[in-house]
């Protein structure tokens, strides 16, 4: 029954034609999605005569073909006037040779164009202006430049450049702590296994309007930050609207942590830099302004950092690293409250390990929480096991509550 068949792989089957005259659409009239990868196909008149026999063709794979492809603009058909997703990897397409091809997919939404080193893109005319997903990964695009070229695709929601070779990214009709006009649907960025060693990239990506998941694993401005906790909180501090990083997702307590730690951290250099606690006098300069376009907005969010949350930056030793917590449970009067040292780096898990041991009960049963010794009747719940008490911002003297 193959006038049944809606997909169709063919993958590394020697395929070098489209065969007699209309065979592929009295056969299989139903074909929806095909794959055509690996095979020996020469040129992309073969790829057409093989489509227009398929009326309604959403999907074709057409990579690791060595094709020629045309060099001067064609008549517009209307064979793929229904493909929505188009893999071309491997194929030592151009650029120039996509946008020649590009009038006749009127209706494109995934582009797929790995390895076929493009090195250098051309603003699309009025072409892929359908186009949802991009993907250039394994091109070594000559500068981070490249990517003004593509960026007013209306539609454009994913854009894959790992291994591009890109070592920065800048989009200079924007100043600090506004958006810029390009990419203005852009939601999915993956830049993983690039070259880019400043931050102030990072801090461009905060410009994009509608970004909200990021891959970046694999770049040189990383290897600045020892621990890989701290790495992450600097990057969700630095890109408000992110929701997803690195395949993992930001919840709003993380987010918060990040944004407060930050504030901390960075906030002897806001000093020095000109920063104050009275509005009037708070002139940091530009170098910082630069560096911490996002501090501004983050102070204004949670306040400036307070004079005493600054002097307790102290080196890490494990001495500065233990926290003096009372343990108390509530509804357990006859329990009497116990003080103890535990490690900021302990995680939730952990800690409910010693308690069971402390309090002779199931760890799996136990529910922490606690209260700041700063904001009296206020409770936090550590809801998150594997995340370590410095993630919840617990300090010296707040008390951990426990119930089962």
């Amino acid at each position: 029954q193959l006038n049944q068949l809606v997909d169709i792989s063919v993958r590394e089957c020697a395929v070098s034609h489209a065969g007699q005259k209309e065979e592929i659409s009295r056969t299989c009239s139903n074909i929806r999605h095909i794959n055509l990868s690996k095979n020996l196909i020469s040129s992309w008149e073969i790829v057409t005569a093989i489509a227009s026999q398929v009326q309604n063709l959403e999907t074709l794979n057409i990579s690791e073909n060595k094709m020629k492809f045309p060099s001067t603009s064609t008549s517009v058909s209307s064979v793929f006037s229904k493909l929505k997703i188009l893999a071309l990897n491997q194929t030592e397409i151009t650029w120039t040779e996509v946008l020649l091809c590009a009038p006749g997919w009127p209706a494109l939404e995934e582009l797929y164009l790995t390895s076929n080193n493009i090195t250098v893109l051309e603003r699309p005319g009025n072409v892929l202006q359908t186009l949802k997903l991009l993907d250039l990964s394994d091109n070594h695009l000559l500068d981070g430049n490249q990517l003004h070229l593509v960026a007013h695709l209306p539609r454009l929601e994913q854009l894959i450049l790992r291994n591009t070779g890109i070592s920065s990214i800048h989009f200079p009709d924007a100043g600090f702590g506004c958006k810029t006009k390009m990419f203005p649907s852009l939601k999915r960025l993956a830049i993983n296994d690039n070259k880019i060693s400043q931050w102030s990239s990072i801090n461009e990506l905060d410009k994009l309007p509608s970004l909200r998941s990021l891959q970046c694993h694999n770049n040189p401005f990383m290897d600045t930050e020892k621990n890989p906790e701290t790495l992450r909180q600097l990057i969700i501090a630095k890109i408000s609207q992110l929701e997803v990083l690195n395949k993992s997702e930001i919840l709003p307590a993380e987010r918060k942590g990040a944004e407060l730690d930050y504030r901390k951290i960075f906030g002897n250099e806001w000093l020095a830099a000109g920063g104050n606690w009275n509005p009037e006098k708070n002139k940091p300069s530009e170098e910082f302004l630069a560096a911490h376009p996002r501090y501004s907005s983050l102070c204004l969010k949670y306040g400036a950092p307070e004079e005493g949350e600054l002097k307790g930056q102290q080196p890490l030793t494990l001495k500065n690293q233990l926290l003096t917590l009372t343990i108390r449970c509530p509804e357990n009067p006859e329990q009497k409250p116990v003080e103890k040292k535990l490690p900021e780096s302990m995680t939730i898990q952990k800690v409910k390990g010693l308690l069971y041991r402390l309090l002779k009960i199931p760890g799996s049963e136990l529910k922490l929480s606690y209260e700041s010794s700063k904001l009296e009747g206020k409770e936090v719940e550590l809801d998150n096991d594997l995340k370590p008490l410095q993630f919840y911002s617990i300090e010296n003297g707040d008390c951990v509550l426990v119930r089962w």
